[in-house]
């Protein structure tokens, strides 16, 4: 892998199409396990919904993805989560180097109290990707990425917190995008939204794959089942299924599955 996310290591890179994996990870806070034994594949340039009752895990999962969760306290994490092929908790991963590969977009937009323009390249100066003078290209690339460029080209010395919810929203998803990642973590990115704006985000995720990998945690089926290509269903701290979209719905093996997708079908000869 090049960029490498920490000093040079023997850990072999994976040889697979995951861009991201779980292997027998339990994790939890003090003496408390959220969730145990969770093996999954991410493949490289998917879109990949998590699903599950609240309290189920799933965003405690997803920060793990990007060590968020180092500093919350007590915090413990047993097995791997790897990014081709590396495991990401290793003594060599510089987490910084990790976040800048590994992006995330939380559920309420996050502006931070500069200009739009320096909340666009705030990650870029950070990690010296580029020179000062292509900060403003690089602004409006990713502006433009997003949909936001037309509507706020003549504003980008404005305070996004005069920008819509929406548009906020976009703004962050465009300051993850302006540090190139190889993954986007998206924890509910819709929730707080109108349907306009929804549709706006759901569109770009789109676009943005296969060039990158999404993983994102919704509770709105629908959204799960129209917007990605694998779904994973946690239940009660455990993985209960996961399979490509259309099969997961249509389909479903567990009972647990079955009841919170809400399909009227038969699994394994219950009724």
């Amino acid at each position: 892998m090049s960029d490498r996310l920490g000093e040079p290591s023997n850990t072999p890179l994976s040889s697979t199409d995951n861009v991201m994996s779980a292997r027998d990870v339990s994790l939890g806070f003090g003496a408390t396990t959220v969730m145990q034994d969770i093996t999954v594949n991410f493949p490289r340039g998917s879109i990949n919904a998590l699903v599950g009752p609240s309290g189920s895990g799933k965003t405690t999962f997803l920060r793990s993805m990007n060590r968020l969760n180092d500093k919350v306290p007590g915090f413990w994490l047993r097995g791997e989560v790897c990014l081709d092929g590396h495991d990401l908790n290793g003594s060599d991963v510089d987490p910084l180097i990790l976040r800048r590969k590994v992006g995330m977009v939380f559920q309420r937009p996050n502006p931070f109290p500069m200009s739009i323009m320096d909340n666009v390249v705030a990650g870029v100066r950070a990690h010296k990707m580029a020179k000062r003078s292509e900060l403003r290209d690089i602004a409006e690339t990713r502006l433009a990425e997003v949909g936001l460029w037309s509507h706020i080209s003549d504003r980008l010395d404005d305070s996004p917190f005069r920008l819509s919810g929406g548009q906020q929203q976009l703004l962050c998803l465009a300051r993850a995008l302006a540090v190139e990642p190889e993954v986007l973590l998206l924890d509910e990115p819709t929730s707080s939204l109108d349907p306009r704006s929804t549709e706006a985000v759901e569109e770009l995720v789109r676009r943005l794959t296969p060039e990158l990998t999404v993983i994102i945690v919704t509770h709105n089926l629908d959204q799960a089942r129209r917007l990605s290509d694998n779904t994973i269903f946690f239940y009660e701290g455990q993985l209960m299924e996961t399979g490509p979209t259309p099969q997961l719905f249509d389909a479903p093996q567990r009972l647990e599955t079955q009841r919170y997708l809400g399909g009227a079908v038969t699994v394994n000869g219950d009724n």
